[in-house]
C-alpha cells in the first residue's frame, strides 16, 4: 500500500512521447534494481513538435547511455549553434543568439562591455555584435565543426552545439533502448485513478480494458492533461498569460531545402513569431500566436505563406497555457514535461524542462521513504527554474520597436515581474550581469546577445574609460578576424551531417575531416 514510508521498488511512468520516454532512459540506465513500467495509449497523440534543443542536451545523452552518433542517424539530426531572431527588435533587423563563448575577455571586461565602449567612442571601426562570436558567424557562413581541444586558443577549442532532431524519432529510440533494459511497456488509456484514502498517495491506475497497473512512484508524463498532478491530486497551475500572449500554435513540416543551416530562425510577425527548423529529412515550421488576436485559420495562411518550400502535411494546431503547476511533487507524483508547466519554444527550453525534472527525480530519488523536504527542495528548484526561463523569454518580447500591431503595443508597454526588470537595470547601468543560483540557465552571453540584439540600450562598463579607444578598437578587431578565419575552414553544416558515421564514437580531441586544420588563435599573427 502506497505511503510516505513506503520503500521505491516499482515506478510507473504515465504517458510515453519524448518526456515520458526520457524519464523511462535515464532511470532504467541507472536504477537496476527498480521495476519500470511505463503506460501510454496508441489513441492519445503527443504534442510532438519539439525539435530544437540546446546545449545541455549532450549531457542527457551521456546520462542516459545514448550513444551521440546513433542518436544522429536515427532521429535525422542535425546541428545547432543557436538562433536567428529576425524583425524582433525592429521589422528588418535580424541577430543570432548563439550557444557558447562570445569572442574573449580583455582581463575582467567582456566583449560586449567593449564593444558598447568602442561604439560610442569609435563607432567606424565596430561592426554588428554577430561578428564576434565564432556560433554566430558560422551561422550565418552555415558552417559547422566539433571542438577542437588541439589548440586551446582557438575559438574552435569551446564550440559549443545542439540537435535539432525528429522528436517522435527520439522518443522510438529511447523506447528501444528502454525495452532492452527491461523497462515494460504497457499499452492502453487510463480510465481511474486509485488513491489511498488516508494518505491521498495514488495505488494504483486502472485501464479501458480493466486493468490495473500499481507503483510506488508515479511520474505523471500525460502532457497538458496532467491525469495524475492535476486531475487527481488537484495541484492547481499558474497561468503566466499576463506576459505571455501566446497561447496557441500551428505546426507544419515542409520538404527539406539547401543550405542545411545550423540554426534555427524564429521570425516575428503579426500577434505572435514563426519558427524554422532544418532537419536531414524536411523543416520543421510552425507558428506560435495569441488565440485572442489572430484566428486560427489565419495563422495556419500565414505560416503556408511563409514556407521555404512545399509542405509535406497538413498544418497541426496545439493549444497551450503558459504557465507552472504549483507544486511539480506531491505525495508520490512528479509531473515532469507539459504535466509540470509550459513555456513556449522560443529559446528550445522544453526539453531541457524534462531533462532538468529527471536530474532532479535522480537526485533526490526517494529509495526507502518519501522525505517532505526532498519533496519541498525539488517544487523549489523547479519554480526558480521555470521562473527564470520565463523571465529570458519575457525579455525578448517586452525589449522591441515594433508598432502599429496590438500584440506588440501590448507587450513592449506591459508590466514586467521585479526579478526581470531588476536584471534590466543592472544592464542599462552598466552592461553588468550576475546569475541568481547555480542552477540559472542562461548564462550572461545569452542575455547580451538577445538584449543588444533588439535594441536594449545599456552603458559599458565604466572601467572601459580607462582604457584607450584604440586599444579597444584594436582588440576587437583582432576578435573579428581571427573568428572569421576559422569559421572560413569549417566544413559546410550539411555536408559534414552527410559524412558521419552512424555510431562510432567521434575521436576525443577532433573531429574535422582530413585535410581541415584548425590552428588560428586569438594570439595575433600565430598560426
Amino acid at each position: 500500500m502506497a505511503g510516505s514510508d513506503q520503500p521505491v521498488r516499482k515506478v510507473t511512468i504515465v504517458g510515453g512521447g519524448t518526456a515520458g520516454w526520457m524519464t523511462a532512459a535515464v532511470l532504467s540506465q541507472w536504477l537496476s534494481q527498480v521495476e519500470i513500467r511505463l503506460i501510454e495509449s496508441e489513441e492519445i497523440g503527443t504534442v510532438g513538435v519539439g525539435e530544437a534543443t540546446i546545449p545541455h542536451i549532450r549531457n542527457y545523452l551521456a546520462l542516459a547511455g545514448v550513444d551521440e552518433l546513433e542518436m544522429i542517424a536515427a532521429t535525422k539530426a542535425t546541428f545547432k549553434l543557436g538562433i536567428q531572431f529576425i524583425d524582433w527588435g525592429e521589422p528588418g533587423e535580424s541577430y543570432i543568439h548563439g550557444f557558447g563563448k562570445i569572442g574573449r575577455d580583455m582581463l575582467w571586461l567582456h566583449p560586449h562591455q567593449l564593444w558598447l565602449a568602442a561604439r560610442a567612442r569609435t563607432p567606424e571601426k565596430v561592426k554588428h555584435f554577430d561578428h564576434y562570436a565564432l556560433n554566430c558567424v558560422a551561422c550565418l557562413k552555415n558552417r559547422f565543426a566539433f571542438p577542437d581541444k588541439r589548440n586551446p586558443n582557438s575559438p574552435l577549442a569551446d564550440i559549443d552545439y545542439a540537435f535539432h532532431f525528429d522528436a517522435s524519432l527520439f522518443a522510438r529510440l529511447l523506447r528501444s533502448q528502454c525495452e532492452a533494459r527491461g523497462v515494460t511497456r504497457i499499452e492502453g488509456r487510463i480510465v481511474e485513478v486509485v488513491q489511498q484514502p488516508e494518505s491521498g498517495f495514488v495505488e494504483r491506475v486502472r485501464l479501458a480494458d480493466g486493468r490495473e497497473v500499481d507503483g510506488d512512484l508515479f511520474v505523471d508524463c500525460s502532457g497538458m492533461r496532467a491525469l495524475l498532478i492535476g486531475d487527481a491530486l488537484g495541484i492547481g497551475y499558474e497561468d503566466w498569460n499576463q506576459w505571455l500572449l501566446c497561447d496557441r500554435a500551428q505546426a507544419v513540416p515542409t520538404a527539406s531545402v539547401e543550405p542545411v543551416t545550423p540554426y534555427v530562425r524564429c521570425t516575428a510577425n503579426k500577434a505572435g513569431w514563426q519558427w524554422r527548423i532544418p532537419l536531414q529529412h524536411r523543416v520543421g515550421n510552425g507558428y506560435v500566436y495569441a488565440s485572442q488576436l489572430l484566428g486560427d485559420d489565419e495563422a495556419a495562411e500565414i505560416l503556408l505563406s511563409n514556407v521555404d518550400s512545399e509542405p509535406i502535411a497538413d498544418p497541426r494546431l496545439v493549444r497551450f497555457r503558459p504557465g507552472q503547476r504549483l507544486k511539480a511533487w506531491d505525495k508520490n507524483v512528479i509531473a515532469i514535461g507539459l504535466s509540470s508547466g509550459f513555456l513556449e519554444p522560443l529559446e528550445s527550453t522544453s526539453i531541457h524542462l524534462i531533462q532538468t525534472g529527471i536530474h532532479r527525480l535522480l537526485a533526490m530519488f526517494p529509495a526507502e521513504s518519501f522525505s517532505a523536504a526532498d519533496i519541498e527542495e525539488y517544487n523549489l528548484q523547479a519554480r526558480t527554474e521555470y521562473e527564470d526561463v520565463r523571465d529570458f523569454i519575457i525579455a525578448h518580447y517586452k525589449v522591441t520597436r515594433r508598432t502599429g500591431d496590438p500584440f506588440w503595443d501590448h507587450l513592449r508597454t506591459m508590466d514586467v515581474p521585479d526579478s526581470l526588470n531588476d536584471r534590466f537595470e543592472l544592464f542599462r547601468s552598466s552592461g553588468r550581469f550576475f546569475k541568481h543560483n547555480a542552477q540559472e540557465l542562461f548564462a550572461e552571453e545569452s542575455w547580451v546577445q538577445v538584449l543588444l540584439g533588439q535594441g536594449f540600450e545599456m552603458q559599458p562598463d565604466p572601467v572601459t574609460s580607462f582604457v584607450p579607444a584604440e586599444e579597444i578598437a584594436g582588440f576587437l578587431s583582432d576578435i573579428v578576424e581571427v573568428i572569421e578565419d576559422v569559421a572560413d575552414k569549417m566544413p559546410d553544416h550539411g555536408e559534414f551531417v552527410r559524412r558521419l558515421p552512424p555510431s562510432t564514437p567521434a575521436p576525443p580531441a577532433a573531429a574535422a575531416p582530413p585535410g581541415v586544420s584548425f590552428t588560428l588563435s586569438y594570439e595575433r599573427g600565430a598560426t
